[in-house]
């Protein structure tokens, strides 16, 4: 038999039980508003407890590395860039994927945008697939250096220069650079030049 509506209940019961579920609902949108504050803060806490900084820090050997640094070209690796925000933000890379050789100095640009009508402040945080890569994945450039502060809905490439180690293990074809790029509290750091951004 069907549960439909009882024409006898009383209305005093169901405005009550009406009432009741209403501030059911109310509890749980504002549990879900307050999550998605605290996601930046959690993101922040994991980053700590794994042992990745929220300000990577730059690999000031990286740059003579890549200059001193023979080209593999008996080898090709895969490199994949993925993207991910927390946030108002409208972020990409330029490519998906690229092929490169160990030893090779490489470029690719990322284009970020303030989806906002403020000025917004925010902050890179690179990880890599394997994880063991990223200990060969040498960065000599990167706006995963320090904060980036954007004005109302503007838009900015950023260049990632890059080399893959050679001492790359053999069993590693592919490597996976995925940045999340989350909104930062507090002063805004200069903007740097338009269009382009800080390394």
């Amino acid at each position: 038999m069907s549960q439909g509506h009882d024409p006898q209940a009383d209305p005093h019961e169901v405005i009550s039980s009406n009432r009741i579920l209403f501030r059911k609902l109310a509890v749980v949108a504002l549990v879900m508003f307050g999550f998605g504050f605290a996601m930046v803060p959690i993101y922040r806490a994991i980053c700590e407890v794994i042992g990745v900084g929220l300000v990577t820090p730059r690999d000031r050997e990286a740059e003579a590395f890549a200059r001193n640094t023979q080209v593999d070209t008996s080898r090709s690796i895969v490199v994949e860039f993925d993207s991910n925000t927390r946030g108002e933000w409208q972020f990409r890379p330029e490519k998906r994927s690229i092929t490169v050789h160990p030893g090779e100095l490489v470029t690719v640009e990322y284009e970020l945008v303030n989806a906002q009508d403020r000025p917004m402040a925010g902050q890179a945080i690179p990880s890599y697939a394997p994880q063991q890569s990223g200990a060969y994945f040498r960065k000599v450039e990167c706006f995963c250096f320090q904060q980036q502060a954007f004005g109302p809905r503007e838009t900015r490439r950023f260049p990632v220069v890059f080399v893959v180690d050679p001492a790359l293990p053999r069993n590693v074809g592919t490597i996976t650079l995925s940045y999340t790029f989350f909104e930062v509290a507090g002063t805004q750091q200069a903007a740097g030049a338009p269009g382009r951004g800080e390394s």
